[in-house]
Protein backbone atom coordinates (compact mmCIF):
# COMPACT_ATOMS: atom_id res chain seq x y z
CA UNK A 1 0.00 0.00 0.00
CA UNK A 2 2.69 2.53 0.93
CA UNK A 3 4.48 2.04 -2.84
CA UNK A 4 1.07 2.56 -4.11
CA UNK A 5 -0.05 5.84 -1.99
CA UNK A 6 3.95 7.37 -2.93
CA UNK A 7 3.71 6.41 -7.13
CA UNK A 8 0.20 8.47 -6.97
CA UNK A 9 1.82 11.36 -4.81
CA UNK A 10 4.75 11.53 -6.99
CA UNK A 11 2.01 11.44 -10.17
CA UNK A 12 -0.16 14.45 -8.68
CA UNK A 13 2.89 16.24 -7.96
CA UNK A 14 3.72 16.31 -11.25
CA UNK A 15 0.75 16.62 -12.34
CA UNK A 16 0.60 19.79 -10.67
CA UNK A 17 4.21 20.73 -11.98
CA UNK A 18 5.29 21.25 -8.30
CA UNK A 19 8.84 20.00 -7.46
CA UNK A 20 9.53 18.16 -4.69
CA UNK A 21 10.96 21.13 -3.11
CA UNK A 22 7.41 23.01 -3.17
CA UNK A 23 5.55 20.26 -1.93
CA UNK A 24 7.88 19.48 1.00
CA UNK A 25 7.43 23.11 1.89
CA UNK A 26 3.61 23.26 1.59
CA UNK A 27 3.75 20.19 3.56
CA UNK A 28 6.26 21.60 5.99
CA UNK A 29 8.41 18.85 6.13
CA UNK A 30 11.62 17.69 4.33
CA UNK A 31 12.64 17.15 0.99
CA UNK A 32 14.33 13.75 2.47
CA UNK A 33 10.82 13.04 4.05
CA UNK A 34 8.67 13.68 0.87
CA UNK A 35 11.20 11.18 -0.91
CA UNK A 36 10.47 9.13 1.21
CA UNK A 37 6.61 8.93 0.88
CA UNK A 38 7.03 9.31 -3.15
CA UNK A 39 9.71 5.92 -2.82
CA UNK A 40 6.82 4.00 -0.28
CA UNK A 41 9.51 3.79 2.30
CA UNK A 42 7.24 5.68 4.47
CA UNK A 43 3.38 6.28 4.81
CA UNK A 44 2.24 9.61 5.86
CA UNK A 45 0.33 10.26 8.28
CA UNK A 46 -3.12 11.40 8.30
CA UNK A 47 -2.93 15.01 8.86
CA UNK A 48 -0.31 15.08 5.54
CA UNK A 49 -2.69 12.84 3.47
CA UNK A 50 -5.54 15.53 4.06
CA UNK A 51 -3.30 18.28 3.45
CA UNK A 52 -2.01 16.15 0.60
CA UNK A 53 -5.64 15.67 -0.71
CA UNK A 54 -6.16 19.16 -0.39
CA UNK A 55 -3.27 20.24 -2.39
CA UNK A 56 -4.34 17.92 -4.96
CA UNK A 57 -7.79 18.57 -5.19
CA UNK A 58 -8.47 15.07 -4.47
CA UNK A 59 -10.22 13.01 -1.77
CA UNK A 60 -8.36 10.52 0.97
CA UNK A 61 -10.28 7.49 -0.65
CA UNK A 62 -8.14 8.09 -4.16
CA UNK A 63 -5.20 9.12 -2.27
CA UNK A 64 -5.03 5.69 0.26
CA UNK A 65 -6.90 3.28 -2.08
CA UNK A 66 -7.11 4.75 -5.66
CA UNK A 67 -10.95 4.69 -6.11
CA UNK A 68 -12.32 7.58 -8.32
CA UNK A 69 -15.09 8.86 -7.06
CA UNK A 70 -17.52 12.11 -8.33
CA UNK A 71 -14.99 14.60 -6.41
CA UNK A 72 -12.23 13.28 -8.72
CA UNK A 73 -14.13 13.74 -11.85
CA UNK A 74 -14.12 17.46 -10.98
CA UNK A 75 -10.05 17.31 -10.31
CA UNK A 76 -9.50 19.94 -12.80
CA UNK A 77 -12.69 22.01 -12.23
CA UNK A 78 -12.89 25.42 -11.34
CA UNK A 79 -15.98 24.47 -9.26
CA UNK A 80 -14.35 22.27 -6.98
CA UNK A 81 -12.34 25.07 -4.38
CA UNK A 82 -15.55 26.92 -4.37
CA UNK A 83 -17.99 24.01 -3.42
CA UNK A 84 -14.97 23.16 -1.02
CA UNK A 85 -15.42 26.73 0.74
CA UNK A 86 -19.38 25.90 0.84
CA UNK A 87 -18.66 23.24 3.36
CA UNK A 88 -17.71 26.33 5.91
CA UNK A 89 -21.19 28.18 5.37
CA UNK A 90 -24.39 27.75 7.54
CA UNK A 91 -26.54 24.88 7.09
CA UNK A 92 -29.70 27.38 5.89
CA UNK A 93 -26.96 29.03 3.66
CA UNK A 94 -25.90 25.74 2.03
CA UNK A 95 -29.47 24.82 1.27
CA UNK A 96 -30.24 28.22 -0.31
CA UNK A 97 -27.31 27.75 -2.76
CA UNK A 98 -28.30 23.82 -3.63
CA UNK A 99 -32.00 25.42 -4.59
CA UNK A 100 -30.47 27.97 -6.85
CA UNK A 101 -28.14 25.87 -8.39
CA UNK A 102 -31.11 22.83 -8.63
CA UNK A 103 -33.28 25.49 -10.25
CA UNK A 104 -30.60 26.40 -12.46
CA UNK A 105 -29.68 22.93 -13.41
CA UNK A 106 -33.62 22.33 -14.14
CA UNK A 107 -34.23 25.50 -16.44
CA UNK A 108 -30.67 24.31 -18.34
CA UNK A 109 -33.07 21.34 -18.97
CA UNK A 110 -36.13 22.29 -20.03
CA UNK A 111 -34.34 24.77 -22.10
CA UNK A 112 -32.50 21.92 -23.66
CA UNK A 113 -35.90 19.33 -24.03
CA UNK A 114 -37.86 22.57 -25.10
CA UNK A 115 -34.92 23.17 -28.58
CA UNK A 116 -35.04 19.55 -29.40
CA UNK A 117 -38.77 19.74 -29.50
CA UNK A 118 -38.27 23.06 -31.69
CA UNK A 119 -36.36 20.52 -34.05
Amino acid sequence: MRKAVGNKLKALRKQKRLTQKELAAALDIGISQLNKYESGMHMPPIKKLIHLSNIFDTTLDYLVKGRQTDMTELHNSKFIKRFRELEHFDIEEQDAILKILDAMIMKNKMTGVMSMDAN
